[in-house]
């Protein structure tokens, strides 16, 4: 006789999405924030100011940085990433559910079209709520070309916290928010592509194998897999939008114009291969990230889900003992 599996009709709830999705996005920050602040330094590179030529390669980049401002400095801006990610995170996947259970049909089932729009509406609504206040503080400090090992080396922006209370007061809170439009293209798109792909390679995996639930190692390599299909789509977004947080905001300038004139900047005086400057330490921080994300979520999730079944397995046992 076949052994009880644990109720599968009770679905996953706010709280353990915002466990596992917490849990997630710590480990993956942990682990790839330094291929962020290189993919920063590489799409804030201006080879035209410079007289001292930087390093082009990303492995470069960071020995540089490593040389110069010590090993600490890849991880600039971790503060504001790890403050923002549980929201974040919590935000991504319980938005994710919510829109797919408002496109689902009378079965309950998503079409894959109706997978991307969840995907795109999840990318919006956190690219709003979080991702684009994060960034700009999270850029500031990884801007920042001074040495973490020299006491006497005194940076503007000391910790994220400091650095959104300065930049809120010298500037304006809606400051924080520069770049959103540009932000929520860039965070809709790669969770569009990324939540399609993923599933559609879970689905498919679970099928030719006739499981119900992968191990973890290839919710990791799917994870990677579809995580780095985003960035490679829309990096000249994310270099324009890097470009415009990292400028001082101007009270005389609209949005549309600072896109403008960082757009054409770049165009006309570096030219249009700058657009994908960074592009290869952003996949390499995305796609491991997302496979760390997607699996370490998966894990938890699982956990979480057997630990609110305990109770219903205990009674029955109870009962079967009475």
């Amino acid at each position: 006789m076949a052994a009880s599996k644990p109720a599968a009709s009770s679905k996953p709830t706010l709280t353990t999405h915002l466990l596992a999705g917490g849990a997630a996005g710590l480990a993956e920050s942990l682990c790839c924030h330094p291929l962020d602040t290189i993919k920063v330094r590489m799409q804030l590179r201006n080879s035209r100011r410079s007289a001292d030529p930087a390093p082009k390669s990303f492995l470069g980049v960071g020995r540089r940085i490593v040389q110069r401002e010590g090993v600490l400095a890849l991880y600039k801006g971790l503060g504001a990433v790890v403050t923002g990610i549980v929201p974040k995170m919590a935000i991504r996947f319980s938005s994710f559910e919510l829109y797919k259970s408002w496109l689902a049909d009378e079965a309950g089932k998503v079409s894959v079209g109706g997978v991307f729009l969840a995907g795109l509406g999840a990318g919006v609504t956190e690219a709003v709520a979080v991702v684009t206040p994060m960034d700009v503080i999270k850029i500031r400090l990884q801007a920042q070309r001074h040495s973490t090992v020299d006491p006497m080396d005194v940076p503007k922006y000391r910790n994220a916290m400091h650095a959104a209370y300065t930049i809120v007061r010298e500037e304006g809170v809606m400051t924080l928010y520069k770049g959103v439009a540009l932000t929520a293209l860039r965070q809709s798109t790669n969770q569009a592509v990324n939540f399609t792909f993923y599933q559609e390679f879970k689905h498919i995996a679970a099928r030719l194998q006739g499981v119900d639930e992968l191990p973890s190692y290839q919710h990791l390599i799917l994870g990677g897999v579809s995580g780095a299909m985003g960035p490679i789509s829309n990096a000249p977004i994310d270099t324009i939008k890097t470009r415009i947080q990292r400028a001082t905001s101007l009270k005389s300038e609209s949005g549309w114009s600072r896109f403008v004139t960082v757009t054409r900047d770049i165009a006309q005086k570096e030219g249009y291969r700058a657009f994908y400057r960074g592009l290869t330490p952003r996949v390499l921080r995305v796609a491991p990230g997302q496979a760390i994300t997607f699996m370490v979520y998966e894990k938890v999730k699982s956990w979480i889900d057997l630990w609110n079944a305990r109770p219903q397995h205990m009674g029955l046992a109870s009962k079967k003992y009475a």
